[in-house]
């Protein structure tokens, strides 16, 4: 991938082709990936003569359905985009409770099981992006084949976590993880007390590698995605994941990975557990997101990245600098926070 986002073509095709012949067999893409160019240039490799040789996944784009119309035309779009007719792995897109109860009230199990009759989609699942307890209520309100949500060493509570696994597996229901590395902010930038933890101790790898290992390490885990945008981290994740088995890491060892994550959350700059309760804001005020990022930059000692997010995900009307101080949110938190004077933090830390 070149600086301005478009896709390398040659690049691209050549990492495809080595993850084949390395054994990967899983092609993850989705409707807005890569501004709208991923599935597209999915479909041009594998038209190459490799669709037969993976299991390919996309997603129907939640946030775009108004009718149940939609959702075939998006489907049948897709299939024309990825030059295939079928998708292995179909997946309603980054499902929260919004999302959810509008695709419901449209007729979503209609489509899917349509989908699935006409031969178009062969296993389907959803990716998560809310509470446990919405999780629990979409894993339980259908068959589903699979599920996918984000995971690692770090965030082990966070959406669907560590409890949202062990429920899909008891379900019969696929794991599939996503953000194995924490979006790269477990690998890039890590605190020299985190690195001074783990070189006290006998395991000798690379943090990429760490965070890897936690993951597989989990026998509810079937498929760990990892973004990678070049050949040699294509090759360094292939190598890992072949040594990787489930249940290998030792209670020392995970004690490790749990010292690290303390370490990281003692560098949160406000004790925020992004439990909403503090929202709505009567002016608008993206609360839990703006202290998350604010967070994030600090435990991860990355601030342009965090000012990057920030600008990608709290939307202008929306951003701290909008609190007027009124004090409706600070009764609201269990944790006491001031939040007004916070906010006031967030907004001199992004500007």
């Amino acid at each position: 991938m070149t600086e301005d986002k478009k896709i390398d073509e040659e690049k691209a095709f050549a990492m495809m082709k080595h993850s084949i012949e390395s054994g990967i067999n899983y092609f993850d893409t989705a409707w807005p990936y890569h501004q709208g160019e991923s599935e597209p240039i999915v479909g041009k490799f594998l038209a190459q003569g490799y669709r037969d040789k993976v299991l390919l996944a996309t997603k129907l784009p939640s946030w775009l359905i108004n009718t149940r119309e939609e959702m075939d035309e998006y489907l049948d779009k897709q299939l024309e985009r990825l030059q295939t007719d079928h998708i292995d792995y179909y997946l309603v897109h980054a499902l929260n409770k919004k999302y959810w109860d509008n695709l419901t009230k449209l007729g979503l199990f209609d489509f899917l099981e349509k989908a699935k009759a006409a031969g178009k989609i062969r296993n389907i699942g959803f990716s998560f992006h809310d509470k446990y307890p919405m999780f629990s209520k979409i894993v339980k309100a259908y068959d589903w084949d699979f599920c996918q949500i984000q995971l690692n060493f770090f965030d082990t509570t966070y959406q669907a976590g560590l409890k949202g696994i062990r429920l899909a597996a008891s379900k019969g229901i696929g794991v599939i993880v996503m953000e194995p590395l924490r979006g790269g902010k477990l690998v890039n930038n890590v605190p020299d007390d985190v690195t001074k933890l783990w070189d006290k101790s006998s395991y000798d790898s690379t943090p990429a590698e760490r965070a890897l290992r936690w993951c597989w390490n989990h026998a509810e885990v079937q498929v760990v995605l990892s973004g990678m945008s070049s050949m040699e981290q294509l090759q360094q994740n292939i190598e890992t994941t072949d040594i990787c088995e489930e249940n290998e890491l030792a209670p020392k060892e995970m004690r490790l990975y749990q010292k690290a994550r303390k370490i990281y959350i003692e560098r949160m700059a406000v004790g925020c557990t992004s439990c909403g309760y503090c929202m709505p804001c009567p002016h608008g005020v993206n609360i839990p997101t703006s202290l998350g990022l604010y967070n994030n930059g600090h435990m991860f000692g990355d601030k342009e990245q965090a000012k990057k997010e920030y600008n990608w995900f709290v939307k202008e009307e929306n951003r701290a600098d909008k609190c007027v101080n009124c004090g409706f949110c600070i009764e609201k938190c269990p944790q006491q926070i001031d939040i007004p004077t916070e906010l006031g933090k967030v907004k001199n830390y992004f500007e």
